[in-house]
């Protein structure tokens, strides 16, 4: 620093005699001095400080005894031991304390300068490292170390999982094996043909609910897995998922069945890729079940966007991913992301939708891509067998009239297991010596008293018997896969020649009307009778609306009834459409219709001809084909 002031010519010149210093000469030292602590702390600061410590006054002074006075102060940093100079003498002295001062300041600066390249260079040398290693404490010491709360959080869990396993008495009674799937043998053989080979169909199971439909694709495949010539192996999933659950996000934020981007911007990120913004593929269920089923229940309620999706899929057998946040060339983007964007998530698998919807309700598109099997309604003696098995797996025993009973009021095994259950926890409850247990036997009274608790009703209250009556015939109808008796009555009356008039019900719906007409025409050909010179009104018992044509046959006999006064046998049943020529044509239903009539308690059901092949073997009840209303009214009159 000595030397920096030799060039300057302050030392040489403090060396001189006094007698040589002049006025000027002074006030160019100190302007230097001056200058030097304004280029260190800066103008403003320098007065600032000055200003501080009480000196600013003297600092903007033009005698030089107190300027070099504030300039000593501000050197110092303090006032204290710094006396005001009045002597020409004693200003050398004071000079070169300032210097000296000023030395020491550049030399600390120097220093600090040093420090703060070095640390700064170290900085950006070991930036990254540093970034990973702190990334890696934090995870270590927030979330690492447990807390008393997280540790009874834990306990309580460990405490739960050792805790005894409830069982529910459905899963008790879910049937195990292929053969305690009542009533679905032809289903369940078509669903094999279509699983068990080299080249597996996708499927649709079409049929009405609690029939076994996924019981029956989950059973399949356990069989299909040990058949060495199908694609499928031990490790073949069975992914199952409610389509009713199944909503679309507009966003395309979430897409649990085909997969989605999970991007930090909108929806965070986990820790790893907190500070990158990495965006991170989630799989979805499609993923999942690759290699294996997916079974998707209610396929006919998802929304169209999941079916366009699942189309995709199912053509790709892969789920491609995109977000304008994926950037290939970051060198921080872990190698399954860069997969996952690049190649996409692997989708092969066989699609088993099952619906309890009609097919012209099920997307054409997917109709196309899949195969058809439908599962039969269940007849009252296929509930009864359904309910013999549940109660040997309960070890209990039940009687005839009680298996009759609980079949008389639901058409599903799933229903009627749950009530055989009701009534068996009803025992449970009501006995009061425990060695009761083992020896149950459920009777009829059971079943009685649970169905008056449960508020239950009988699934067909419309029974036939053998009686004969004028005016009264039994139609068919059909409601999602379930079969069911429509009673149609009509009455006439005498009227003005030329002037009756008929009356139908209202609610019947359009078809139905035009059937009416249909049958009126017909009628008065095999009658003779003039329909105008009589008030006929005909009815349908509860008022229901008739869908389609096929209470043609029904109506036209009903007419011929009560114009003839012929009575109808009331245990016999019929469905078809009359045409006005009298012949009976083919509807749809035929397979529902017919258990509709099993349940009604029908002797006999007429089939029109051309449906002859749609009627299943080995039904519970005698089934007549018919060509024309002459065929119609021999059977029934």
């Amino acid at each position: 620093m000595e030397n920096f002031f030799n060039k300057i010519g302050v030392k040489n010149l403090l060396k001189k005699n006094g007698k040589d210093f002049n006025k000027n000469f002074y006030e160019k030292q100190v302007t230097i001095l001056y200058g030097m602590l304004g280029n260190i702390y800066g103008s403003k600061e320098m007065v600032l400080k000055a200003s501080q410590l009480g000196v600013l006054q003297e600092l903007q002074s033009e005698e030089i005894y107190k300027k070099l006075y504030a300039l000593l102060v501000v050197a110092n940093g303090k006032k204290d031991n710094v006396e005001m100079i009045y002597e020409e003498d004693e200003i050398p002295e004071y000079i070169s304390e300032i210097e000296n001062k000023i030395a020491e300041i550049l030399s600390y600066k120097t220093v600090e300068a040093e420090i703060n390249k070095k640390v700064n260079e170290l900085m950006e040398k070991k930036h990254t490292e540093f970034i990973k290693e702190m990334k890696k404490k934090i995870l270590s010491d927030e979330s690492g170390p447990e807390t008393e709360f997280t540790e009874n959080k834990y306990n309580n869990l460990e405490k739960l999982e050792n805790r005894y396993n409830l069982k529910t008495i459905m899963e008790i009674l879910r049937p195990k094996d292929i053969s305690e799937i009542i009533g679905q043998e032809k289903a369940i053989k078509s669903l094999l043909t279509k699983l068990a080979t080299p080249y597996p169909q996708h499927v649709i199971l079409y049929g009405p609910p609690g029939v076994g439909k996924t019981t029956a694709a989950r059973l399949v495949l356990d069989i299909v897995k040990n058949i060495k010539y199908t694609p499928f192996s031990e490790e073949s999933p069975f992914i199952e998922v409610d389509g009713t659950t199944l909503r679309w996000d507009p966003r395309d934020m979430a897409n649990p069945l085909i997969g989605s981007v999970h991007d930090p911007i909108y929806q965070g990120a986990q820790k790893d890729f907190a500070g990158d913004g990495i965006p991170e593929p989630k799989p979805g269920l499609v993923t999942d079940a690759h290699g294996g089923v997916l079974f998707i229940d209610e396929i006919g309620e998802m929304d169209a966007q999941y079916q366009s999706k699942l189309l995709k899929v199912l053509e790709d057998k892969r789920v491609n991913f995109e977000s304008a946040y994926y950037d290939s060339e970051n060198p921080k983007i872990p190698k399954y992301i860069k997969k996952l964007f690049k190649d996409g998530a692997p989708a092969d698998f066989v699609l088993i939708g099952a619906t309890t919807r009609t097919p012209n309700e099920i997307n054409p598109a997917i109709r196309s891509r899949v195969a058809e099997v439908y599962f039969q309604p269940l007849t009252m003696k296929n509930i009864e067998n359904i309910v013999e098995i549940a109660a040997k797996k309960l070890d209990i025993k039940i009687s005839e009239d009680a298996k009759k009973l609980i079949a008389n009021y639901t058409i599903e095994g799933r229903k009627a297991i749950n009530i055989l259950s009701d009534v068996y926890s009803s025992i449970l409850y009501s006995l009061k010596d425990e060695d009761e247990v083992t020896n149950i036997k459920i009777e009829k009274i059971d079943v009685e008293n649970v169905i008056k608790i449960n508020r239950l009703n009988p699934i067909i209250s419309k029974k036939g018997d053998d009686s004969q009556k004028v005016g009264r015939v039994f139609g068919l109808g059909v409601s999602s896969y379930m079969g069911s008796l429509i009673e149609f009555e009509g009455i006439k009356f005498e009227a003005e020649k030329g002037k009756g008039n008929v009356r139908f019900n209202e609610t019947a719906g359009s078809m139905a009307k035009d059937s009416l007409f249909n049958a009126l025409t017909v009628a008065r050909a095999i009658t003779k009778k003039d329909v105008k010179n009589y008030d006929i009104h005909i009815n349908i018992i509860g008022g229901g609306k008739v869908d389609g044509p096929s209470a043609g046959a029904a109506i036209t006999a009903l007419i011929v009834s009560i114009l003839d006064d012929r009575p109808i046998r009331q245990d016999v049943a019929l469905t078809g459409e009359i045409s006005i020529q009298g012949e009976i044509k083919p509807i749809g239903g035929v397979v529902e219709k017919i258990y509709g009539a099993i349940q009604g308690n029908m002797k006999k059901v007429l089939i029109p001809y051309e449906n002859r092949k749609d009627v299943p073997k080995d039904v519970e009840i005698e089934v007549v084909i018919v060509k024309s209303i002459d065929d119609v009214i021999r059977e029934l009159m």
